[in-house]
């Protein structure tokens, strides 16, 4: 949660779990945590965390990582960090629809 500024309701739905399953911490048997913290320990030590909350808001190229988590389309969310790792984990600041959705 706190490496994407991600909400309960996000990572409960991400994760497909129940509020009670994420409180009481019964996700070792959830794959899509394990997923998602693999996808993501490049970008984390590269970029850092606050470096991942702003652009996992952020529309780019396939549209707003979030949104591809929400959809669980783990496939599309791994092409948005390659793309972003390929730019050396930096956010380009651009105008147009590149930056509507960005909540920093």
């Amino acid at each position: 949660m706190d490496l994407l500024g991600l909400d309960e309701d996000e990572l409960c739905v991400i994760l497909g779990c129940s509020p009670l399953e994420l409180l009481s911490g019964q996700l070792d048997h959830r794959p899509e945590l394990g997923l998602l913290l693999l996808l993501l320990a490049d970008g984390e030590e590269r970029g850092g965390a606050a470096l991942l909350r702003r652009w996992v808001r952020r529309l780019g190229p396939n549209g707003r990582p979030i949104d591809q988590l929400v959809a669980r389309d783990f496939a599309a969310f791994e092409d948005s960090l390659e793309t972003l790792s390929s730019r050396g984990f930096i956010l380009r600041a651009g105008g147009g629809d590149r930056n509507r959705g960005e909540t920093s």
